[in-house]
């Protein structure tokens, strides 16, 4: 245990030394003396989050007003940063300035580090990184990789869809039918990379980690209504579908279920460890087993309709009895804690139309 003990001692020591000597060569040797000070300060080996000042120097030198060589240059020093590290809080508080980056300073940054990850591999993926020190770090590697891929998919995303998930307005909820089967499973992929950083074992309890996971699960409620509000806008459209566009459509609100399950869960795990305090989180319905049930009857008869077949499926219902008004809509709730099933049925009534 005494080994133990002094063997993390020595490891603090050489971060530590490792940082000092990296200060000393930049105000030697850097072009951008002050920029890579601020970098290695705010990103020490220091198990301890990160000081304001120095993660504020470095968004003042990304600022839409400083040259563009400028934001590359922070962007290149930030990626050798991390491909050089083997240390897991070099690497997380790392990752934590590119994302608090993201979300707070101009929309350039973020097109400036998508430029850089399509001339380079992208510095984001972490797939292959780990600190086996303790095994508190070999937990805290696992959840700096799974942080790294939910920031790489939140690129990704805004490269597919042009939508940023903290400065844009979900746009789900009015797209066609085109649009709203092209837009919901890249938001879905970003909601499983999110769901990911579910922590496990000591990363649950780790104030930096606790910290980041903060900020993802601030996002994961303006993601999830996004898909929620799409959902709804599947839902209304869903029995006026041609079976190809039907099939994709059930297998995105099977999909849509079984994230919601697993974004309650993730909920219920941040209240536990006390993430995020403060913050009213989404209550999350699940729509009845019923409305998927009906939804399958429809993909299935869907290819002896004709053109959209909607009235071919209303006479079968209505000979068996049955109507698509028995049904009650998924319930997905948004922000505003609107029930879809609700939303549904009331854009039927103005329709004229007894389907969802």
């Amino acid at each position: 245990m005494a080994g133990g003990g002094t063997q993390q001692s020595l490891r603090k020591y050489l971060g530590a030394l490792k940082d000092t000597t990296t200060v000393s060569l930049a105000k030697v040797n850097s072009d951008y003396k002050e920029l890579d000070i601020a970098i290695v300060k705010a990103t020490n080996h220091s198990e301890r989050p990160s000081r304001e000042k120095y993660i504020r120097e470095i968004f003042l030198s990304i600022s839409a007003a400083r040259p563009r060589a400028d934001v590359a240059y922070c962007i290149h020093a930030l990626a050798r940063r991390l491909s050089k590290t083997r240390n897991w809080a070099v690497a997380l508080k790392t990752l934590i300035v590119i994302h608090r980056a993201l979300r707070e300073v101009d929309p350039t940054f973020r097109e400036e580090l998508i430029n850089y990850g399509r001339s380079r591999s992208h510095m984001l993926n972490m797939a292959y990184f780990k600190d086996d020190s303790s095994s508190g770090a070999w937990d805290y590697s696992a959840w700096v990789r799974t942080y790294a891929s939910y920031l790489e998919e939140r690129l990704e995303c805004f490269r597919v869809l042009k939508y940023d998930v903290e400065s844009d307005p979900p746009r789900t909820r009015d797209l066609d039918t085109v649009g709203v089967l092209d837009h919901l499973p890249p938001l879905q992929q970003l909601l499983f990379r999110l769901l990911a950083c579910q922590p496990q074992g000591a990363s649950s309890y780790n104030v930096i980690i606790q910290h980041a996971l903060s900020m993802v699960a601030l996002e994961s409620v303006k993601i999830y209504t996004a898909i929620s509000d799409g959902t709804i806008n599947l839902v209304d459209k869903f029995f006026e579908m041609q079976r190809n566009d039907a099939v994709r459509a059930l297998d995105i609100y099977k999909r849509a279920t079984n994230q919601s399950e697993r974004l309650s869960e993730f909920y219920e795990v941040c209240k536990t460890i006390h993430v995020a305090r403060g913050e009213k989180f989404l209550k999350i319905e699940q729509p009845p087993a019923s409305f998927m049930q009906t939804m399958e009857e429809y993909v299935r008869d869907a290819p002896a309709m004709k053109d959209k077949g909607n009235t071919g499926y209303r006479i079968q219902q209505r000979a068996r009895g049955g109507s698509q008004a028995n049904f009650t809509a998924p319930g997905f709730r948004t922000r505003s804690g609107t029930r879809a099933g609700a939303r549904t049925r009331t854009r039927a009534s103005k329709r004229g139309s007894t389907c969802c």
